[in-house]
């Protein structure tokens, strides 16, 4: 009786030990420090543009319908300037984390549409035109790689002073002529041109 009742109290203080070991670190997400992810590697890698380490946001899809830079505006409400990179993927397509950090926006972005703005340290990553389902929330912490949005409808209705529309007059998810990741990278508030990066 006192052997097994040995074994009992070493398997329970093991298991005690793995859960706090193990499990406690996830479960106190919003203590993780993601604040070294780019001020090591990541930094190093912006600096000196030596290797490209962000992820592509949409597994899967990888046609730019839109370069970054200088451009004819593709709708009413678009910009001849696009300082981001547009690929063409369909409705529900999911959208990844390009670098881990923090989400720091999540609404109605004006001519963005549904958008989700994920930074780390100096660096913004902007998901644009997505599903209003959001995944994530503000203030959360995402893993690179992490699924954290889906590429929305070119229609959304219900959105207070949307003044984007089609050309039957239905809202629009922005400036938007159909379904897309307009996706942005900025570093000091500055746009980037994401293909240099990911």
């Amino acid at each position: 009786m006192a052997k097994l009742f040995k074994y009992s109290l070493t398997s329970t203080i093991t298991f005690i030990l793995v859960i706090i070991i193990f499990f406690v670190p996830i479960l106190a997400n919003g203590n993780i420090d993601f604040s070294n992810t780019i001020s090591n590697q990541d930094k190093e890698f912006i600096d000196n543009n030596s290797s490209k380490i962000f992820s592509w946001p949409t597994p899967g899809y990888t046609t730019i319908t839109c370069n970054f830079g200088y451009r004819k505006a593709p709708t009413q409400g678009a910009s001849t300037y696009h300082g981001a990179i547009d690929i063409g993927a369909p409705t529900d397509s999911k959208i990844i984390a390009t670098f881990s950090g923090k989400i720091v926006y999540t609404g109605f972005y004006g001519a963005n549409g549904f958008t989700i703005m994920l930074q780390n340290s100096n660096v913004v990553a902007v998901y644009s035109h997505l599903s209003p389902d959001f995944i994530v929330r503000e203030g959360e912490y995402v893993l690179k790689n992490q699924v954290i949005g889906k590429v929305g409808p070119k229609n959304v209705y219900g959105v207070p002073n949307n003044k984007y529309k089609d050309s039957n007059g239905n809202p629009t998810n922005g400036a938007t002529t159909g379904p897309h990741l307009h996706f942005a990278i900025k570093i000091d508030n500055v746009a980037v041109n994401p293909l240099d990066y990911v």
